[in-house]
């Protein structure tokens, strides 16, 4: 891997532990965390406070949601899977949550997946 990947690396790393320290989830309002590799993107609600996984869901599981024009490609992967997430936080009585955008930019995936999970009906 070449320095400027390590670096980047790094330097995300270095993002989501200063975030991780402000932001906590707890069962009324758990803890929306995101993570993205180059094929698929994740997204599970953590209540931190019991230490436990509340939902997840990913872009390797089929989902069929309607895409709002624009999104296209991995984009609107990771939408669907922000209104899958919404849709089963729903079924579990959660309203609203905290994003934990895991030290990525809110842009591309991460932002279509907020969105998604807001059409949905969560609030955050």
């Amino acid at each position: 891997m070449k320095d400027v990947a390590k670096d980047r690396i790094k330097a995300r790393k270095r993002r989501k532990v200063s975030v991780r320290k402000k932001l906590s989830g707890t069962a009324e309002r758990p803890r929306l965390t995101v993570t993205r590799s180059n094929k698929a993107i994740y997204a599970q609600m953590i209540d931190d406070v019991a230490g436990h996984t509340l939902a997840a869901c990913d872009s390797t599981r089929p989902s069929e949601f309607e895409i709002p024009e624009g999104l296209e490609a991995k984009r609107a992967e990771a939408y669907k899977v922000g209104r899958k997430l919404a849709e089963m936080a729903q079924e579990k009585g959660i309203k609203a949550v905290v994003f934990d955008r895991n030290g990525y930019l809110y842009h591309g995936r991460v932002a279509a997946l907020a969105q998604g999970a807001r059409d949905g009906g969560l609030e955050f």
